[in-house]
């Protein structure tokens, strides 16, 4: 896809999001199942059934996906799919790209070892490896507009409203 094919694509939902702004609002859903023995969630992906379970770091096996982990695959494919699009829209041509989320975890806290130490990534790093001949200037604009729409970037950057409830079935 081109930057003439990306804009004719998006032209028309854009144009409806102006006129419709409501139309815009769309609520994601994901859904997994604890009923099972193991200490495992098995996640509906839309593709296939991920199991998460524990990390090795708290006791898991390793065989199950972990949802930090998860967590950074998320941040990478929203990364990775911004970064294309938007160097789409901008025309800058990349021949190829490797994005790298990494985040560092003090497990102390998860398991309740220390009340102290936070429960949750203390920090979380992105970084994008391209290669292209665009100039900096192209690259630069290329980041902050990747920062900008990257959904996933901006709710781990701005921390959403987050609520919590428990039903009985």
């Amino acid at each position: 896809m081109d930057a003439a094919q990306l804009r004719a694509t998006q032209a028309p939902i854009k144009e409806r999001y102006k006129t419709d702004p409501k139309a815009a609002i769309i609520t994601l859903k994901a859904k997994g199942s604890i009923d099972n023995d193991g200490i495992a969630c098995k996640v509906e992906t839309g593709r296939a059934l991920a199991v998460a379970g524990l990390h090795p770091a708290s006791g898991g096996s390793g065989l199950e996906l972990c949802s930090g982990d998860m967590l950074l695959e998320a941040l990478v494919a929203c990364a990775g799919v911004t970064l294309k699009s938007v160097s789409t829209a901008i025309e800058v041509p990349l021949k190829a790209g490797l994005v790298t989320a990494e985040g560092d975890l003090d497990f102390r806290g998860t398991l309740g070892v220390d009340k102290e130490a936070p429960v949750g990534f203390a920090e979380v790093r992105l970084r994008f490896d391209v290669d292209t001949d665009a100039p900096q200037d192209k690259l630069d604009l290329l980041l902050k507009l990747t920062e900008r729409y990257c959904v996933v970037y901006q709710t781990i950057k701005n921390g959403p409203k987050v609520s919590v409830s428990m039903h009985r079935v």
